[in-house]
């Protein structure tokens, strides 16, 4: 028995996207949304939390992202459809896998955009006319939370103008992120460094667990996330087959490139006086916004001028890039058979118009439970990387059932860079810290009861796209997040305690692993994961 509905040979009417993107457009689509509210704020929040090592922070981070981009770069070749994400486990593992990870990737795209909402409202605090849309500890006032709604209109209004509109605001948008952060690593190096700070007050002052744990909790990982945008518009590539991973790759060094850059020129640019108390209480005029006050501070005013700019222009393309990958993802959670298939209704412009509506809602409502930035980067930051383990978890599916399979990019040392990247995967999801994943379980069953309810109906009712749950194939799932969890409140990253540091990471890696493996062992079979797969061959890629 198939483990999914087969697809209609010829487009649905309504139901189509337009392949109207290249590759510079789909590398500035991952470009975009990597270099946001990250590069505001990160340097700031990650040398609090592990001193001047966060240097290393960012360079573990920077190796995870690669490992994971990696992975996804030879999957997104192979499967050139929208909210590739969401869609690689259902492939593999069937109905019950793919819908949770398909939750996961759907609840990452949609609360990022708020995350950015929140970066561009604490940044124009600065002005006298802004200043009252937050309280002091972050939170939005009356003013500030309808001023954060009109923002999320906006990106929502801009994807109504269609696939090939947005490309070009998000390319001449890109092109002004990467310019910036670049003229303000050169500007602060060459004008203010003092190499003596990495060392006056240790380099290592939190030991090790200040460094990890500034990978999840600073803002690190959130920052350096992003590359997958070119996978979920895959649907809408020309030439996705080669351009897929030629943008994910690109994407990712670039990325990484400039944040380490930052880490290192702010670090140097710092005045004395600002961490004499030490790092975790580092201070300085214009601090809630780092970077400008920074500028300000050592006297370049003009450069201030240009972050204050760029803290609304960085922010902004990243949350309208998310808002249409809310969309995609919905899009392709719908042709699996997980959300009603009014997620697959296009407008003229072919955008999932349903989609993005639904994008602006649950935006809005995060701006409830998740007021301030620093909140909602932790709880983003274990949903993302949650999504990214489904990415090696189904190459290794595809590598042992599929092995003759046409690979566009064909990842060398795959075998062992799977499972690694697996198990990095996971010790960021436990280095978020118990605080943010007992949250996140919550969200995980809410997700269950709204999926795993329409997939009910769907079947119980009949309807010819009804997914297969396929409990066996999924088996090592709620071990996996269960096993997670139990680590998280007995460890050292915000649980009990129980388990001494070092030990609680070895538990986990060791953990990761044998689920890897696992899951290996307990994938569908060749004939069930092809038929899974005809819908890209089918529709994605000849009904267009």
């Amino acid at each position: 028995m198939s483990t999914s509905t087969q697809l209609p040979s010829s487009p649905v009417k309504g139901r189509t996207l337009r392949r109207e993107v290249g590759l510079i457009g789909l590398t500035w689509a991952s470009v975009g949304s990597i270099i946001g509210s990250g590069w505001l704020y990160g340097a700031k929040n990650a040398v609090m939390v592990a001193g001047p090592a966060a240097v290393i922070s960012w360079g573990i981070g920077a190796i995870a992202i690669v490992l994971l981009a990696l992975v996804h770069a030879e999957l997104g070749g192979m499967f050139p459809v929208a909210g590739g994400t969401a869609r690689y486990p259902h492939y593999t593992f069937g109905g019950l896998a793919g819908m949770s990870f398909g939750w996961f990737s759907w609840l990452q795209a949609a609360t990022v955009a708020p995350i950015e909402v929140e970066a561009m409202i604490g940044y124009a605090g600065h002005w006298s006319w802004a200043a009252g849309f937050q309280n002091a500890n972050g939170t939005l006032t009356t003013s500030g939370f309808l001023v954060a709604c009109v923002l999320m209109a906006v990106f929502v209004a801009v994807n109504f103008l269609g696939v090939k509109v947005l490309a070009h605001t998000n390319s001449a948008a890109t092109w002004w992120k990467i310019f910036v952060p670049l003229v303000t690593i050169f500007v602060v190096a060459l004008t203010h460094f003092h190499g003596s700070n990495f060392t006056s007050h240790g380099f290592m002052p939190f030991g090790g667990k200040g460094i990890l744990a500034a990978i999840s909790t600073s803002g690190i990982i959130f920052a350096l996330l992003g590359f997958e945008q070119a996978i979920q518009l895959a649907g809408e590539s020309k030439n996705p087959k080669k351009d897929i991973p030629r943008a994910v790759l690109g994407s990712v060094a670039i990325g990484a490139a400039i944040y380490v850059f930052l880490q290192v020129a702010y670090i140097g640019a710092l005045p004395g006086a600002s961490f004499a108390k030490g790092w975790a209480n580092l201070a300085y005029q214009g601090i809630s916004g780092p970077w400008a006050g920074l500028a300000s501070l050592v006297g370049l005013g003009w450069l201030a001028v240009v972050l204050y700019i760029d803290a609304v222009v960085s922010p902004a393309g990243t949350g309208l890039i998310y808002t249409t990958s809310t969309s995609r993802i919905s899009y392709g959670l719908s042709r699996n058979g997980y959300a009603p298939k009014l997620f697959e209704s296009t407008e003229r412009q072919g955008v999932p118009w349903f989609g993005l509506i639904i994008s602006f809602v649950v935006g809005i409502i995060c701006f409830l439970p998740f007021p301030s930035w620093q909140a909602l980067v932790s709880f983003i930051t274990s949903a993302s990387v949650l999504m990214y383990a489904g990415a090696p978890l189904a190459y290794g599916a595809l590598r042992k059932q599929l092995p003759a399979r046409e690979r566009p990019y064909r990842l060398p040392f795959g075998q062992v860079i799977s499972p690694l990247s697996f198990v990095i995967a996971t010790l960021i999801i436990y280095w978020s810290g118990w605080d943010t994943l007992w949250r996140l379980g919550i969200a995980i069953l809410l997700g269950y009861a709204l999926m795993g309810g329409y997939a009910w109906y769907a079947n119980v009712s009949g309807k010819p796209y009804a997914p297969k749950m396929d409990w066996k194939s999924a088996q090592w799932l709620p071990v996996y997040l269960i096993g997670i969890g139990l680590v998280s409140w007995q460890g050292q990253f915000g649980g009990t305690g129980n388990i001494p540091l070092w030990v609680d990471i070895a538990i986990v890696a060791v953990f990761a692993l044998g689920v890897y493996y696992w899951a290996i062992a307990t994938s569908l079979k060749t004939a069930e994961i092809e038929r899974n797969i005809e819908d890209v061959e089918v529709v994605d890629e000849g009904g267009h």
